[in-house]
């Protein structure tokens, strides 16, 4: 496994970090989860992501419980904070009343003093932005954090936050956006924005939430138990389940076996061929699907390869750079 810093901090993190969103406390049982996490620690990630919203905070009790037995300084264990915990007025969003009670409640649940990252996982429209990156500045001064991030910010949010952060002394040092082959919105202002700013990208849905392992076939119904037939997580997916996207997912087929990989190592090697990428998180209900998705660590597509990718994806790429956020999921 390789590791690669996060934005020009000294912190270094796992090219591919194991996050538990859906799976963890929801999708999969806890035996199954433990497994998956014993298959990340064994296969050299040390990077861990989750939020409190994942299966209403049991996801972060979960992975709490699998990490703690393990050395805490070789870990790298992330959360995020925004969407709703609770039924009060003031159980969602940015304001210091919710950072303030959110980490807290984070850190108890996984049995840690500290995350080495705390994210903003949207962007709050309705609390200052002075006074959510003064609480976040409390939080690591606190010790509580030792570096923040955003989560699916656009491109003037984050230059915005990165001013304020560097007036208050307090380290901003990534953003959390979806990216892979099939979703590049990214790429047009937040990357060149965050380039600039020395942010990195830690990025989710690597693989299109299983879209480009070629599983889901044009013209047939998902398998039975996979992502798409999930009630919470297939309603994130049924864009791309669309005939003309699964036929040319399937084109990437011989692109992958010439190289000796499966199509989900292809797709996460994609991904971390973009130099402004920290991490590809990467999610499973399976020890395997680990296993398999590691093996992309390490590996470099040429340019050849990658404008064959783009020329058969062709114009089923989403660049829309106004879809930055995605507001269905508390992804």
């Amino acid at each position: 496994m390789k590791h690669r810093h996060l934005g020009r901090s000294g912190l270094l993190v796992s090219e591919i970090s194991y996050g538990n969103w859906i799976t963890h406390g929801s999708q999969v049982e806890e035996d199954a989860a433990l497994a998956c996490v014993r298959a990340a620690l064994d296969n050299g990630i040390t990077t861990f992501d989750t939020a409190d919203v994942y299966a209403q905070t049991k996801a972060e009790s979960v992975l709490g419980r699998a990490l703690e037995n393990e050395r805490r300084d070789g870990l790298e264990i992330f959360t995020k904070v925004f969407w709703p915990t609770g039924p009060g007025p003031n159980d969602r969003g940015l304001s210091r009343k919710h950072i303030l009670t959110s980490i807290d409640g984070s850190l108890k649940r996984l049995k840690t003093d500290y995350v080495d990252l705390y994210q903003a996982h949207r962007y709050d429209h309705t609390t200052p932005l002075e006074e959510t990156i003064g609480a976040f500045a409390d939080v690591v001064r606190a010790g509580k954090a030792l570096y923040i991030g955003v989560s699916e910010w656009r491109a003037e949010e984050i230059r915005e936050a990165k001013a304020l952060a560097d007036e208050m002394r307090v380290p901003l040092v990534s953003n959390q956006p979806q990216y892979n082959m099939l979703w590049r919105v990214i790429e047009a202002e937040v990357v060149p924005t965050c380039d600039e700013l020395g942010l990195s990208q830690i990025v989710w849905s690597p693989i299109a939430q299983g879209v480009l392992t070629g599983k889901y076939k044009p013209g047939e119904q998902p398998p039975e138990g996979s992502r798409a037939t999930d009630e919470r997580g297939g309603g994130f997916i049924r864009d791309l389940l669309r005939d003309d996207v699964l036929q040319r997912v399937q084109q990437l087929k011989p692109v992958a076996e010439a190289h000796g990989l499966s199509m989900a190592q292809l797709a996460v090697a994609w991904v971390l061929q973009n130099p402004s990428v920290a991490s590809a998180i990467v999610g499973a209900s399976r020890p395997e699907q680990v296993e398999d998705n590691v093996k992309a660590s390490g590996v470099t597509l040429e340019p050849a390869v990658l404008k064959q990718i783009d020329d058969i994806l062709g114009d089923t790429v989403e660049r829309d750079p106004a879809k930055t956020q995605s507001p269905r999921s508390p992804r």
